[in-house]
Formats: C-alpha cells, sequence, structure tokens
C-alpha cells in the first residue's frame, strides 16, 4: 500500500503535461496522455484494493505520511493519505469509473477544438477528486474539495466561445461557492473547539468533549451540511446541476457519477461521528434528501432535453443518499453510491452516442425509432435505466435503493420513506418517459452507430456493472461506520422489496401506456390549463431560479449599481477635486498682459490691506 500516493500523482504528471504542450500535441498522444495516465492511476488502484483485502492493515486503516505542511504554534498539519474502507470504495468509483469515463471521451471528442485542454482539465478533476477522499483531514480534504470546483468550473464552459457556457459555468462555481462559505466556517469552529482538523482525531475528541446537541457540534456540523448540499446539488442550492450540462457529455458523465455530486455525500459520512452529535442536523439531512428527491423527480419528467432529464435524476439519486444518511443508513448510502457510479456513468455515455449520432440533437422528441440504428446504446438505456428505476431483482439499483428504503421504515421515520417510495415510482416513469420516447415509434432523424473499443468497450464494462453483478460488489465498511438500525431484516423486509418492485414495475407500465403509440391522452394533459401550467413550474424546476433571482441576484446588481459610486470614496474626493478646481481658476488668470497682472496686484494688495485693518481692529 506503499504506492498509494500514485494514485493521485499519475493523473497531476498527466494533467501537467498536457497543460504545458499548450495545444501542440496531436490527438492520439493527448489521449495517449490522458487516458493513459488514469489507466496507470486504475492498475495502482486495483493492486491497492487487493492488497487491502488481501493483507489488512493493523486496525483496518493505513496511514501515508508523505511530508508536514508546515509548523505554527503547535498546529503542525502533515501531507497525509488515509486509506480505510470507506476511503477504499471511494477510490475504486473515481478511479475505475473515471477511467471508463476517459477512455470514451478519447472517442466522443475527436475532432473537437481544445482535445487537449479536455483532457488535461479531466486528469486535474481526478487528481482532485483524489486527493478529496483520501487527504486525512479536513483542510487537505477541503484543498480537493475546491480543486474539483475549479475543474468544474473549466469543464461546464469548456465550449467558452457560447455565452451561454460560460453564464453555466459561472452559476456553477458562485453556487457551489456558497457552499463552500458555509463548509469553511464549519472547519474553523471544528479547529477553535477541538484544535485539530484530522479527521480521526475530531471523532475521538468531540464525543469526549461535547454531549448530544451541544450548540457547537449543531454549529459545525450545519455549515458541513451547507457545504455538502451546495457541491451535491441538494435543496436549497440544486439549481447549478442542470445548467451543467452545457459542457462535453462525458464532463456530466465525471460530475454525475465519479466525481462531484458524490463529494457531498462522502464529506457527511467521513464526519458521522460529528453528525450523530449534532441529531436535528442528522434528520434535517435526511429531509433535504427527501424532499429533494421528490422535487427533482417531477422535474425530470416534463423535461425534453436528454441530458438535462439525466440530471435531474442524479439529483433524486443524490437525494435518496442523503436519505440514507438522514437515517443512519451509512452503509446503505455509500453502496447506493457506488451502484448509482455504475448505471448513471453508462446513462450519461450512453446519452453521448445518441447525441453523436443524431448530430448533436439532444431534444427527445426529435429522436425516435433508435433501437435499431443504435442497438448498443439502446442495451445501455434499458439496463441503466432498469437500475436507475430499481428494477427487482436483476439490477444493482434495486437492492441499493431497497436498502436505502428499508432503513428509512426500520428508523421509524415514514415520511422519508413514503418519500422514497414516491420517488421510486417517479424515476421509473420519467426513465422509461425517456427511453420509448427517445428509441420507440417513428423515426425523426438520421442516425450513424459509433464504432472503436473506444466506444463499446466503456459501455459493455458499465451494462455487467449495472446488473446484479455490480450489487455483488459490497464495500468494506464494517467497523468504518455505525451499524444501521435496520441491519437485520425479516418478513416486514421482503414486504417492503415486494412494494418497492411493484412500485418500479408500475411506473414503467405507465410509461408504457402513456409514452409508446400516438401519445395522445398525455397532449390532452399538456394542453389544459393545469397541464401547461404544472408542465411550466415543473421545467423551470419549481421556479428557483426565479425565485433566487427576485430575491437575491436583481437586489444585489440594484444596490451594486447606487453603490458604483462609492459615497465614501465621492467624499474623500472633494477635496483632490477641489484642489484641480483652484488650479484651473488660477491658471486662466495667466494671460501675459501687464495690464491684468498690475490690476491683479492692486486688488490682492487691497484685500491684503483690507484684511490687516480687520484684524487690527
Amino acid at each position: 500500500m506503499n504506492l498509494l500516493y500514485l494514485t493521485f500523482v499519475f493523473p497531476l504528471i498527466g494533467f501537467l503535461l498536457l497543460a504545458f504542450s499548450r495545444g501542440r500535441l496531436s490527438e492520439n498522444l493527448s489521449a495517449l496522455i490522458g487516458v493513459g495516465s488514469i489507466g496507470l492511476s486504475a492498475i495502482v488502484t486495483a493492486y491497492v484494493i487487493w492488497q487491502f483485502n488481501v493483507a489488512p492493515p493493523e486496525g483496518g486503516h493505513y496511514t501515508q505520511v508523505l511530508w508536514q505542511w508546515m509548523a505554527v504554534e503547535g498546529f503542525t498539519p502533515n501531507f497525509a493519505l488515509y486509506l480505510d474502507g470507506l476511503s477504499v470504495t471511494m477510490l475504486g468509483v473515481v478511479v475505475g469509473v473515471g477511467f471508463l469515463i476517459h477512455l470514451f471521451a478519447s472517442w466522443y471528442m475527436r475532432g473537437e477544438a481544445g482535445y487537449s485542454r479536455f483532457f488535461a482539465y479531466t486528469n486535474l478533476f481526478i487528481a482532485s477528486m483524489l486527493f478529496l477522499v483520501l487527504g486525512d483531514n479536513l483542510l487537505f480534504l477541503y484543498f480537493g474539495w475546491e480543486g474539483v470546483g475549479l475543474c468544474s468550473y473549466l469543464l461546464i464552459g469548456f465550449y467558452y466561445s457560447n455565452r451561454n457556457n460560460g453564464n453555466a459555468a459561472l452559476k456553477a462555481f458562485i453556487v457551489t461557492r456558497i457552499g463552500d462559505v458555509f463548509m469553511a466556517i464549519g472547519l474553523f469552529i471544528l479547529f477553535a473547539q477541538l484544535g485539530t482538523l484530522n479527521v480521526q482525531e475530531l471523532l475521538v475528541l468531540a464525543p469526549q468533549k461535547f454531549q448530544a446537541g451541544d450548540f457547537w457540534m449543531v454549529m459545525a456540523t450545519l455549515m458541513l451540511l451547507g457545504g455538502a448540499v451546495g457541491k451535491s446539488a441538494q435543496l436549497p442550492l440544486q439549481t447549478w446541476l442542470a445548467d451543467a450540462m452545457a459542457g462535453p457529455t462525458p464532463v456530466s458523465a465525471l460530475i454525475h457519477a465519479a466525481t462531484m455530486v458524490t463529494a457531498g455525500v462522502y464529506l457527511i459520512a467521513r464526519t458521522h461521528g460529528l453528525f450523530t452529535l449534532a441529531p436535528e442536523i442528522l434528520h434535517l439531512v435526511g429531509l433535504v434528501g427527501g424532499v429533494t428527491l421528490v422535487l427533482a423527480g417531477f422535474a425530470a419528467l416534463v423535461q425534453t432535453d436528454i441530458k438535462r432529464i439525466l440530471a435531474y435524476s442524479t439529483m433524486s439519486q443524490i437525494g435518496y443518499m442523503f436519505l440514507a444518511l438522514g437515517v443512519g443508513a451509512w452503509d446503505g448510502a455509500i453502496f447506493h453510491l457506488m451502484t448509482h457510479a455504475f448505471f448513471k456513468a453508462l446513462l450519461f455515455l450512453a446519452s453521448g452516442a445518441v447525441i453523436v449520432a443524431c448530430h448533436h440533437e439532444q431534444n427527445i422528441f426529435k429522436m425516435g425509432g433508435l433501437w435499431k440504428k443504435l442497438p448498443l446504446a439502446y442495451a445501455s438505456f434499458i439496463v441503466g435505466g432498469a437500475a436507475l428505476a430499481a428494477l427487482p431483482l436483476v439490477t444493482a439499483g434495486f437492492y441499493s435503493k431497497d436498502e436505502i428504503l428499508w432503513e428509512a421504515f426500520a428508523s421509524g421515520n415514514h415520511g422519508l420513506l413514503y418519500a422514497g417510495l414516491v420517488g421510486a415510482f417517479m424515476t421509473s416513469l420519467y426513465t422509461f418517459r425517456l427511453i420509448f420516447i427517445a428509441f420507440h415509434g417513428e423515426a425523426k432523424t438520421e442516425a450513424h452507430a459509433g464504432h472503436g473499443i473506444a466506444h463499446w468497450l466503456p459501455l459493455s464494462v458499465l451494462i455487467v456493472l449495472s446488473t446484479a453483478i455490480g450489487a455483488m460488489i459490497v464495500p468494506p465498511l464494517h467497523g468504518v461506520l455505525p451499524e444501521s438500525v435496520g441491519h437485520a431484516g425479516g418478513e416486514a423486509k421482503h414486504s417492503l422489496e415486494i412494494a418497492s418492485g411493484a412500485i418500479a414495475l408500475a411506473g414503467i407500465l405507465l410509461a408504457a401506456l402513456l409514452f409508446l403509440g400516438k401519445r395522445r391522452f398525455v397532449t390532452a394533459i399538456a394542453n389544459s390549463g393545469i397541464g401547461r401550467f404544472l408542465s411550466a413550474w415543473w421545467f423551470a424546476a419549481w421556479g428557483f431560479d426565479w425565485i433566487y433571482d427576485k430575491l437575491f441576484v436583481k437586489p444585489y446588481l440594484a444596490i451594486s449599481h447606487v453603490l458604483r459610486r462609492d459615497p465614501l470614496d465621492q467624499t474623500i474626493g472633494l477635496i483632490p477635486r477641489m484642489a484641480k478646481g483652484g488650479h484651473t481658476a488660477l491658471s486662466r488668470t495667466e494671460t501675459g498682459q501687464l495690464r491684468w497682472y498690475a490690476a491683479s496686484m492692486a486688488a490682492g494688495s487691497v484685500l491684503v490691506i483690507g484684511a490687516i485693518v480687520l484684524v487690527a481692529v
């Protein structure tokens, strides 16, 4: 395991080579460096995971100290990597799925301007995420956290010549920065109260110093939650995620499956001991997830852009993970994070194949009949969509989502359970709406299937991992996270499995009834008054952008306009303006005429004599 540091060093080297080449490398060489660096990282990762399982480190964790960063009055943070069951799971997801996405991107991005720049950004993205999941203290985790945010900005705005793409990148950067401010405040509180940012030390010291519900624990975890909802696109900082689809499709796969949006889930799981000392905030985590997953499900139901549908589905699935964390289903949240990475990467890469085949058309209503022309993409959507909808027994998504629903039931949070069941129905409905409209019915565009190993291999591997085979990969979390309240099940659990499976099948059946064929009933509903209202409301994701625009953006711009001329600056500026005015007035007396000078001297003398007389009197 002493090679652990190479997992992020290889992507970092790839980034540096591509960045300093300044676009002078050929596409083949850029792909070799960009994909090869992640491939080397994947090989090292496989070796590290094998070692971790075959010869587990003492205590179930391994720390690799690389160097001491600084020493300031007892504050001596080490640049160290920490490996346990949780970080091993995240390492495998980030590097494994990330490699498949990079391989697919080498095909998808062919012929695009900025080919090497793209791989430079994605290599830095992976390196930053690995820095985040392997850092042994919250300070270095925060550096990786900010690196991920920077890379998302660069990649969302990759096609920067389009103004809208630049705006989408800026929106993502600003909204996530709001969450980052909260997280930074949380780190300050933790260091001020406990004197360390080392995660393991925090988990030991916090229960010794604080009781459950203590003010400082509540405030610290609330701030950490603020950071998590920003990065993971949960209410109320969820508005950036759908607009992030402006970037290339492999970027969407990276953000949604392997890197950015999972960071908030990882943060809460990593600091679980702090959240258990703030039960109110832990309940809030579940509430945020439950509300987000339902609202995002309705928003996905009316979208027409294939990538935006998947974006809202990600928001909903991350909501399930937050719900799981909120009810204490720590292992269930990470299990769903892993399976979600498989099927969401599959769906996004398959959508990329569809978009390329349809000449960069993204409106599903302008597709149709693609199942014959794009058999691999169709198979990918069927398997990935079934996993997303949690089709019983045969998909990875069923086992991970069912675990979350059972934990919600066992914990007594029936409101969150009902939210999860509603979300399950909506998920199967909007997922198969997409599939039936895009792949069935009358063909509306010419489509040509992609070729090459970089195209079919990632999709094929992810198809396998999205089935029940993927659910056989069990994260080694025993002893890392607390035991869940519903760890053991019985008849009640089997009944819930049957109910959730029936709900998923009902959603698929309803989607078939509504969206296969002429769709007259759907059209009639959509054209009714209430239908138009709800469709517009859900299409705008419940109007959060409009609300934030009215509450924050417009007032900010108005205040900025008023303060554009700073009143304080205007007051201080009177002195130089008066001096300048005096100078201008005096300069006009320089006429060059003797009679003017004589008259001025006489007038000046009279004024001086008058002043002397007044003083004397």
